[in-house]
């Protein structure tokens, strides 16, 4: 079993949606993407944005980060990408 589970992923991005809105993520596709997406970028050498133990795979660190809100998922109209959260623009964030 997946810890975090997929709908508490999607509670935590779908956190900042006003009700009535549209969610941001309506599907386990749209978190399996964005944490493989992350996990990707993750092995081509861009750090961590939590502390991780030695060892731990880029896929369950891009998990944590969604769980944890380092990550964005953005909407449809921005391309389902994501963000890092909280670091300064000139920190070198980027988005995706």
């Amino acid at each position: 079993m997946l810890h975090p589970s997929y709908s508490d992923l999607m509670k935590v991005v779908n956190s900042e949606v006003e009700p009535g809105e549209e969610r941001i993520v309506s599907s386990r596709y749209s978190i399996v993407m964005a944490t493989s997406k992350r996990a990707r970028q993750i092995i081509g050498g861009h750090d961590p944005m939590i502390r991780t133990k030695a060892g731990e795979k880029p896929l369950s660190i891009a998990v944590e980060e969604l769980r944890q809100g380092k990550i964005k998922i953005l909407g449809d109209e921005e391309e389902e990408s994501f963000t890092p959260d909280e670091l300064p623009e000139d920190a070198g964030a980027e988005e995706i």
